[in-house]
């Protein structure tokens, strides 16, 4: 009599399917844009001695539909980015859709000298840039000595 399991199974097959999906999970897994980390939207952010500048990529929306939020020295982008495929009454078929759809939020902890006051947002070609200035006091000065 020959013994069969009811599920056969490979352990190594099952040893790389839990390896992708960990990976998955984590968003550590490798693609054509390097190592996927974050989320939606991509953030890059820099600072000079005057300015905080963030840039944040978010490319087919509406500017009206973006919210942001300064408060205690944390920035809140939100927002929802509808889906563009066709409905299910065209019958229509996806094959590939990596395009992120649905709601989004990003926080980012910024620096304690800057000004709250002084915000400046423009949205342009998909791409939302902040630029939050610093407050005067903590701007680097060059001190004479004499």
């Amino acid at each position: 009599m020959i013994y069969r399991t009811l599920f056969p199974r490979d352990v190594f097959a099952e040893l790389d399917r839990l390896q992708r999906d960990m990976q998955q999970a984590y968003e550590f897994s490798p693609s054509i844009r390097g190592l996927a980390r974050g989320g939606f939207p991509g953030l890059s952010m820099n600072t000079t001695p005057k300015s905080v500048e963030i840039h944040a990529f978010i490319p087919g929306l509406d500017p009206a539909g973006i919210e942001m939020q300064l408060e205690k020295g944390v920035l809140t982008i939100a927002g929802e980015r509808k889906s563009v495929l066709p409905g299910r009454e065209d019958k229509a078929t996806v094959h590939i859709d990596e395009r992120f759809v649905g709601r989004f939020r990003r926080v980012i902890a910024l620096p304690d000298d800057i000004n709250p006051d002084a915000v400046d947002a423009h949205y342009r070609d998909g791409v939302l840039h902040v630029s939050i200035q610093r407050r005067e006091a903590a701007q680097p000065r060059r001190i004479t000595i004499q």
